[in-house]
């Protein structure tokens, strides 16, 4: 389950006043991407906004990707709340409704001690019986997991995996010493990191870029468990080229930007209060799709 790439997918909205989901697009962008060859789908991430969906929404939509995915790869859910009860509750319905693991964030706004944290995750895992992904953001949500915790969290019977969307070496490299020692495993969410986490024995990249240039990211994996390291060089430098462009806008309105002008799917606007990107933005991403021969 925790191996290859996982995209964590951008949520597909209408440009109609509510800024309703598209589940046509949805589909669309879900089976381009088990086409090209992803080893996971990912919702309500970071890129999925699950921060500007509300329960029922998230609940709707789990529905429906499980529904599309169709067994053919494992999908995970995003089901951290700031409180514990939320996240309990959001984690038993999905786990109702067939998903395959559960990626669990920290609380967010507020900092929990370690304690505190420890009780949150273990009553989570005590309230499923399926995988849980713990999801390391700090940046996002002023909380990281500091190591010591995360070695803790890991001998609990279902939490079985970290996504580290951290970028720092020295956590990236504490995790990846947990995951060798225990029934663990680091899976690496910063797309800049991909190589560097796979030489420590990282199993999974959940790549966010691989919403736009799964082509690449799918190359890099399999290069890297070939052992080719002079493509693999090449590939994850191939990344940079997309990542230049995301800083034009607030995320994920570039990300999204780009799977359209792509020709990937309709998914439509970032959710308000981000904005649309604009013409001369738009030329930009043109310009960045070309080099990876998407134009």
């Amino acid at each position: 389950m925790f191996e290859g790439i996982i995209t964590p997918i951008v949520t597909p909205f209408h440009r109609d006043e509510d800024q309703s989901i598209n589940y046509e697009a949805t589909e669309k962008l879900i089976d381009h991407l088990i086409d090209h060859g992803v080893n996971g789908i990912f919702i309500l991430g970071s890129n999925g906004e699950f921060h500007v969906v509300d329960e029922n929404e998230k609940v709707e939509f789990a529905k429906k990707v499980i529904e599309i995915v169709n067994k053919r790869v494992p999908v995970f859910v995003g089901t951290g709340c700031c409180s514990t009860r939320e996240t309990v509750r959001l984690s038993k319905k999905m786990e109702e409704l067939g998903a395959d693991a559960l990626s669990v964030i920290t609380p967010y706004f507020l900092k929990p001690t370690n304690a505190n944290l420890y009780a949150h995750y273990k009553a989570v895992a005590d309230s499923v019986n399926i995988p849980i992904v713990l999801y390391n953001i700090p940046k996002a949500t002023g909380c990281p997991l500091d190591p010591e915790l995360v070695d803790q969290l890991a001998d609990i019977e279902n939490i079985k995996a970290i996504k580290d969307s951290s970028g720092e070496l020295e956590r990236i490299q504490a995790y990846a010493d947990i995951a060798k020692r225990k029934d663990f495993e680091l899976l690496i969410g910063s797309d800049s990191k991909i190589s560097y986490a796979y030489g420590l024995g990282a199993t999974a990249a959940v790549a966010g870029t691989s919403n736009v240039i799964v082509d690449t990211l799918v190359s890099l994996d399999r290069a890297l468990r070939a052992g080719e390291s002079e493509k693999a060089e090449k590939l994850q430098k191939d990344i940079d080229v997309l990542r230049g462009v995301l800083k034009l806008g607030t995320v994920p309105s570039a990300m999204k930007r780009s799977v359209e002008l792509a020709g990937i799917a309709e998914v439509g606007p970032a959710r308000m209060p981000v904005q649309e990107l604009s013409k001369e933005d738009d030329e930009k991403i043109i310009e960045m799709l070309k080099y990876y021969g998407l134009r």
